[in-house]
């Protein structure tokens, strides 16, 4: 094919969600279908930053957090550009600008600019504002930009943010962390065991209020004392204080709440969650809300020829209705699994358009996603909406199926599980302290199996006599291990059988454990039982019972 006739595809971020879409769409571009520049505004390689927080206390770096080597891209005839800015779209005659002056035209353009962590507003702490006013006054370096924070405060996003946060750790400093988040727990974990004086600050009156009910909420909290951190709950964060060193430094010195209390650190670390970065769609013109508003093709309502997807996807189905509305239902998922599997689309529709063959319909629709907190001394996870009151009777004009709830707490050991069903499917669920529990209701929720008639058989998984026929099916080959990736246990065993031979490799070889990381205990698991069968000497498996 001629270089003229070549789809033109730019994309704009080169984070996991912009590395995995040039990765798929690399066969396009070595056969001379697809023209690719993609454009990513950090000068470090593609990395994981859900797994940033292990580095903070060396149980990750770098190299391990890695997810794509540029160089292979360029070798393939992609071209790359790190460490710039995309800061303007000239969608009428199809070109971006970058911050070194040079313009890329486009056939198809695809916002790939992930998210920013949310600076709360305090006192003390300027908060940058990305509406169209405000950007239009400060002009094309607020796009891509972050926030400069005070001395003492930072939110931990990406290396940098990891490594002056590992110094604190490492001098075992009082941390305080703003937020009661998955990721500002698993931290805050961490860095208690690395050692650390820990405080986690929270408005609500139980942590992880999006995804837990107050059952699972307090036996977290509890949990989360046992473990060394302090839990300062029903406290709203009104203002930064700073204190002034010798050398006339002025940084952090504590954090003040609307009660009063005055929670003294020497960092404070926001982790108030995160918010699409769309200030280049904003400032270009294209429609935005909670994040870059596209269709179920991910294309732009404003613009057929761009593309979002990923942390500043804000997907909505695009009817005459949804376009009057000033405010839009929902917003981006802000995980890394859907972010993956719009990639993986993206590239199969822009590979089809540029083959000329049929389009795929649509990308695909995501179910509530499974929540992990990972951590080595408390196991929690959860879907779906569970702050339903137990005792909660079917309404008499409630069509059939009617929703049901059962739940246990055994607070005293840590341990409760609530499950929401309707006609007997599991629907939603929260598991604290019980792993083996967890996991299986993670399966038959991933399956849409029913459950047991007697929801009590599901307590049986984390008791002392639990055997193998237990969790049974948890090896079957169809069984997923990685969410985020859809990987299966026969992906898994057939990496082992190819010469896989550590969780490092099979993440390598067919990507599981490379998102969350929440996997990486069953594909040890999974490792370990199919090296150990492989070692099995053929006379032995043949012999007779």
């Amino acid at each position: 094919m001629s270089e003229d006739a070549r789809l033109r595809v730019v994309i704009v971020g080169f984070g996991p969600v912009g590395a995995r879409l040039c990765e798929e769409l690399l066969p396009a571009v070595k056969t001379g279908l697809i023209d690719l520049t993609v454009v990513g505004a950090e000068k470090e390689v593609p990395y994981n930053r859900v797994l940033v927080a292990e580095m903070t206390v060396d149980r990750a770096d770098a190299a391990s957090i890695t997810l794509h080597d540029p160089q292979e891209s360029v070798d393939a005839g992609v071209r790359v550009h790190l460490g710039t800015r995309v800061i303007g779209i000239d969608r009428a005659s199809k070109q971006v600008e970058m911050s070194t002056g040079e313009s890329v035209p486009y056939d198809r353009l695809v916002l790939a600019t992930g998210a920013r962590a949310n600076v709360p507003t305090l006192t003390g702490i300027d908060r940058p504002a990305f509406d169209l006013s405000s950007l239009s006054r400060a002009g094309a370096g607020a796009i891509g930009a972050d926030p400069v924070l005070p001395m003492g405060v930072t939110v931990l996003r990406d290396l940098a943010d990891a490594e002056r946060i590992r110094a604190a750790v490492q001098e075992r400093a009082r941390i305080i962390v703003l937020g009661a988040g998955v990721l500002g727990l698993e931290f805050a974990l961490l860095a208690a065991k690395a050692g650390a004086e820990v405080g986690v600050v929270h408005h609500g009156a139980t942590p992880m209020p999006r995804s837990l009910d107050r059952g699972s909420g307090i036996v977290l909290s509890r949990a989360l004392r046992a473990s060394g951190v302090t839990v300062y709950a029903h406290s709203r964060a009104e203002a930064v204080a700073f204190r002034t060193d010798g050398d006339s430094t002025r940084t952090f010195d504590a954090l003040v709440t609307a009660d009063g209390n005055y929670v003294r650190g020497d960092l404070l670390v926001l982790s108030c969650g995160v918010g699409a970065r769309a200030e280049l769609a904003t400032m270009s013109g294209l429609r935005t809300a909670m994040g870059i508003v596209v269709d179920e093709q991910l294309r732009c309502w404003t613009d057929a020829d761009v593309f979002a997807i990923g942390d500043c996807a804000h997907i909505v189905e695009h009817t005459a209705e949804t376009d009057a509305l000033t405010r839009l239902p929902g917003a981006p998922s802000g995980l890394i699994g859907p972010g993956w599997r719009q990639a993986e689309w993206l590239a199969r529709r822009l590979t089809a358009e540029a083959s000329g063959v049929t389009l795929p319909s649509a990308a695909p629709t995501e179910r509530d996603s499974v929540v992990m907190l990972k951590s080595d001394e408390i196991d929690v996870t959860a879907v779906g909406d569970v702050d339903v009151d137990v005792w909660e009777s079917p309404l008499p004009d409630e069509p059939a199926p009617h929703r049901h709830v059962a739940e246990w707490a055994d607070p005293q050991h840590g341990r409760y599980l609530k499950l929401v069903t309707r006609d007997g499917i599991l629907e939603a669920f929260a598991c604290v302290g019980m792993p083996r529990t967890s996991a299986e209701l993670t399966l038959l929720y991933d399956r849409g199996s029913e459950l047991p008639a007697d929801r009590s058989l599901l307590l049986r998984f984390d008791g002392a006599d639990d055997g193998a026929a237990a969790s049974a099916d948890a090896f079957a080959p169809t069984s997923t291990v990685c969410w985020c990736n859809g990987v299966t246990v026969q992906r898994v065993e057939d990496a082992v059988a190819a010469g896989s031979d550590t969780v490092a490799c099979i993440g390598r070889d067919i990507r599981a454990g490379t998102g969350c990381g929440g996997c990486k205990p069953r594909l040890a698991e999974l490792l370990e039982r199919f090296a150990s069968a492989e070692h099995v000497a053929p006379a032995e498996q043949a012999a007779p019972a």
